[in-house]
């Protein structure tokens, strides 16, 4: 049995936010203060990633548990009313979230799931924020080993090397 009215439940419900919730912006303002750049649920992406990092060729989803059913999580739990909806509902997301990281596989973009209940209380968090960290910068390196993007020796030639005889300066790897 629902302890609210159905027009507290409205109001409640109307309240909870898709973009800019507190896990995002806690992520979002450590990597800024990190040095990493990103842009915002970029459109042309599948599921409209919440953090985009174009460098890293990372999507980064940070996702609620009671939204996206974090099997385990103390934070999920179906709501004891209106069961079949909701269990329907949350699997739909499970299918829609799979779905998209699988077609951002197949455009060889790297995904990073961070969920709710890792960012919370402040000593899980500083583990999950430095585990990405790593994660990100493991990415950057493997990427630019298997030549899958451009590697910043040979894209900026060192000063005073001597040209390769065709007038180019050349770089050492």
């Amino acid at each position: 049995m629902d302890t609210m009215s159905p027009r507290q439940r409205h109001a409640n419900m109307a309240a909870i936010r898709s973009a800019d919730t507190k896990p995002e912006m806690t992520v979002r303002r450590w990597l800024h203060s990190r040095g990493f750049r990103y842009r915002l649920n970029h459109p042309r992406l599948p599921g409209h990633p919440d953090i985009v990092l174009r460098k890293y060729r990372t999507c980064i989803f940070v996702n609620g548990c009671f939204w996206h059913g974090h099997e385990g999580c103390r934070y999920f739990r179906l709501p004891k009313t209106n069961v079949e909806f909701w269990r329907k509902k949350i699997e739909r997301n499970r299918e829609r979230d799979h779905r998209d990281y699988r077609d951002l596989a197949r455009l060889g973009w790297h995904t990073i799931v961070i969920w709710e209940c890792s960012l919370r209380p402040a000593a899980v968090r500083r583990r999950t924020l430095e585990s990405l960290e790593q994660t990100l910068y493991r990415i950057y390196l493997a990427d630019r080993e298997v030549g899958n993007g451009p590697s910043r020796a040979l894209e900026y030639p060192v000063r005073g090397e001597e040209d390769g005889g065709d007038g180019k300066k050349v770089a050492e790897p």
